[in-house]
């Protein structure tokens, strides 16, 4: 069984920063892939940022420049960066693993008042 705890969430102003962790744990050898979505009311799912095991990265374009995403494979922790917020950041934030199928977590409040 794999589970994936989300922290860091919150209420920001405009132009704040927020940083989001997610830590899998479970019978996991390695991750292939690990990353964040958010689904804001009335939205799809959307791909934030997602990073591989070798570090390559991909950014939506909304929030390329200003939103950072790492991992630390031996915590096997994943960690969103988010900086300039701005109030279309409001969403709640999913982290997701691939290990042959999809984990996702519970999800992380993220609001930005303007």
């Amino acid at each position: 069984q794999v589970r994936l705890v989300e922290s860091g969430g919150g209420l920001v102003q405009a132009g704040g920063s927020l940083r989001l962790s997610c830590t899998a744990s479970g019978s996991i050898r390695s991750i292939n892939f690990m990353g964040w979505y958010r689904q804001a009311p009335g939205k799809q799912r959307e791909l934030v940022a997602g990073i591989t095991t070798g570090g390559s990265t991909n950014y939506a374009d909304s929030v390329r420049g200003r939103f950072g995403i790492s991992r630390d494979n031996a915590l096997k922790t994943v960690y969103l960066q988010m900086n300039s917020l701005k109030p279309e950041d409001t969403a709640v934030y999913y982290c997701t693993v691939y290990l042959g199928a999809w984990y996702w977590g519970q999800g992380t409040q993220v609001t930005v008042s303007s």
